[in-house]
């Protein structure tokens, strides 16, 4: 099983933790033929598993990731009571998020919800860095469906928590519109900048 530093995530849940970092060092190297900068990447162990998941769609990793989320989750031992995964964002032939949190829903014997749906594309919100426009941006995107939150205890999952807006502003979308009981909030990794 891959090793992990858990470290506690800011927000607006009773609780949140990312497993561990994303990456630990990035060096530039130099300009590649098509002048983009390259970089020597350093990465957790659990941010080089979900690295390969997410950007090269190799499942083997997966079962490693999903081991470490299970010795984390019930170490932890939040109480929740479903699982409701982050809706990705891009769309890819694999869905890491949604891979872990069936995998991990399995593992711990615990409900899969997918009652979060996005109200309009979301896809411009990958590279925006300003957190007060990635905010505006999140208005009005999340729905909840709230006969299946109601006064649950919720386990909000995603695989990376970079500025931690989506997350936050699904919190808020499921205590006030799917009027949950608790939300905890957990990420496979997060990035250096929010340490």
């Amino acid at each position: 099983m891959a090793k992990f530093q858990p470290r506690k995530i800011p927000g607006r849940w009773r609780d949140g933790y990312a497993l561990d970092l994303h990456t630990l060092s990035s060096t530039p190297i130099g300009y590649n033929e098509f002048g983009h900068m390259q970089f020597d990447t350093k990465r957790s162990e659990l941010g080089e598993l979900l690295y390969k998941l997410k950007y090269g769609a190799d499942q083997t990793v997966l079962g490693e990731i999903v081991d470490a989320l299970y010795e984390f989750v019930t170490s932890w031992n939040p109480g929740v009571e479903i699982i409701v995964p982050v809706p990705p964002s891009s769309q890819r032939a694999v869905q890491p998020v949604i891979l872990l949190a069936e995998a991990l829903s399995q593992r711990l014997g615990i409900s899969l919800a997918d009652c979060v749906k996005r109200t309009k594309d979301a896809s411009q919100l990958k590279n925006v860095f300003d957190l007060d426009e990635r905010l505006r941006l999140l208005e009005g995107l999340h729905h909840v469906d709230a006969p299946v939150t109601e006064r649950k205890k919720i386990l909000l999952f995603d695989d990376l928590y970079r500025s931690g807006a989506t997350m936050n502003a699904i919190t808020a979308a499921l205590y006030d519109e799917g009027r949950a009981a608790e939300v905890f909030a957990l990420t496979v990794t997060r990035t250096r900048s929010h340490q």
